[in-house]
């Protein structure tokens, strides 16, 4: 019976591209966790300015709001594995930049946030091509489990990479965080050049306009896929910002160092790794619209109780809740998504709801950076998570095409 659940959670795994995506995109993830945790507290230690770590989240995000509609029409026109690589050297070399800017001291503020605008305009093409990639290495029946298992990696990612990068900011200092980042991007290098699985995009002589528009007609003819694309958005803008403003809790409330800063978003990725299994295991569920906004419910109130508390196990607690709730939702919702979706219009569908998803995470966290220096950070994400609980409420009894999915 064991073998049988182990088999059916990791069952995308029998697909040979997909494992080597898997490995590729989870050591990658790593180094790209590291440097996360990493430039959040290089940022805080140059300025103590709680407005600039939004905006640094700002300026990630914001490429991908404006252009992953344009990387969508690209993905369907181009071969999906070269705008993969190019997306991966571009990082590569931001990352290894910002080493030699640390390890040099010549580093400022103005250099991280510019750099982060170049990665985040990267993703804006390698996105929408990864994720209309991934659906590919597996069968349609296996592509809820290859989504779930594609969120593990993610969130082991988010589990390791902060936990390394605590004891290498304790230890060894920011550059040796940002140089593994970039060290990291060999992984998903070597594998994309391995895999056999190759999209042949359909010649065409429309311009990207026109096939921009095609997508996002796509979407609103399909059954609630609007109302899932608006839900991915009012996720992201009011669960993210959470995750920006740890630093402040740890420095400000707990009085503590990176380790600290480091554990919590380790304990927040464990939770993510149990929310992500439990969707693998469950495969391809009925009634998943109620399900997502269920744990939508959950991880609005694991935001509203890790604002207000001022205990240290208990925030432990609660990040747990937020990771778990967070990835079961998005799974799930990201799978719907996929479903719904052909292989033809996948990267523009996925631009589209990429646009949505990532887009939300810089316009919250620039609204948040607005709000906290005059209302403090736990009140801010205490009123985000419960309007999260009402978000889900509104779908789930008023507004019904998600829940009837």
């Amino acid at each position: 019976m064991a073998t049988l659940t182990i088999r059916r959670v990791f069952k995308a795994f029998q697909y040979r591209d997909f494992r080597l995506m898997w490995i590729g995109a989870c050591t990658s993830s790593i180094g790209t966790w590291m440097q996360i945790v990493a430039q959040g507290w290089l940022i805080y230690r140059l300025s103590h300015s709680p407005f600039l770590l939004a905006l640094d989240q700002f300026l990630a995000g914001i490429p991908i709001f404006l252009f992953s509609l344009i990387g969508g029409v690209v993905a369907d026109r181009q071969e999906r594995r070269k705008i993969l690589l190019m997306s991966q050297y571009i990082q590569m070399g931001s990352a290894a930049l910002l080493t030699l800017l640390v390890a040099t001291g010549w580093v400022h503020v103005w250099h991280i946030l510019c750099l982060s605008f170049v990665s985040g305009l990267a993703q804006a093409f390698g996105g929408p091509a990864y994720q209309a990639l991934i659906p590919t290495l597996v069968e349609r029946e296996d592509m809820p489990n290859a989504i779930a298992l594609n969120s593990i990696q993610f969130n082991m990612a988010v589990t390791i990479g902060p936990a390394l990068a605590g004891q290498a900011l304790a230890k060894l200092g920011e550059k040796w965080c940002f140089g593994l980042n970039a060290l990291s991007f060999l992984a998903p290098i070597i594998t994309l050049m391995m895999i056999s699985d190759r999209f042949v995009p359909v010649k065409t002589k429309e311009s990207i306009l026109t096939g921009l528009k095609q997508g996002i007609q796509y979407v609103r003819k399909q059954n609630a896929m609007e109302a899932l694309t608006l839900l991915a958005f009012c996720m992201t803008a009011l669960s993210m910002p959470m995750r920006t403003y740890i630093p402040v809790f740890v420095n400000d409330i707990f009085h503590r160092g990176p380790e600290t800063y480091g554990n919590l978003l380790s304990l927040m990725g464990v939770g993510s790794i149990c929310g992500s299994l439990i969707v693998a295991g469950l495969g391809n569920i009925s009634n998943k619209g109620r399900v997502a906004l269920t744990m939508l419910i959950c991880l609005g109130a694991a935001i509203a109780g890790f604002s207000l508390s001022r205990s240290l196990p208990l925030s432990y607690l609660m990040l747990l809740c937020v990771g778990a709730s967070m990835m079961i939702v998005f799974a799930t919702v990201t799978s719907l998504v996929q479903l719904i979706t052909t292989n033809e219009m996948r990267g523009r569908v996925m631009s589209v709801y990429n646009c949505a998803f990532r887009g939300g995470m810089p316009m919250g966290n620039l609204i948040t950076g607005w709000l906290v220096p005059a209302f403090t950070a736990p009140l801010v994400l205490g009123a985000n998570g419960l309007l999260l609980i009402l978000v889900a409420v509104y779908f789930l009894l008023i507004q019904r095409r998600v829940a009837a999915l």
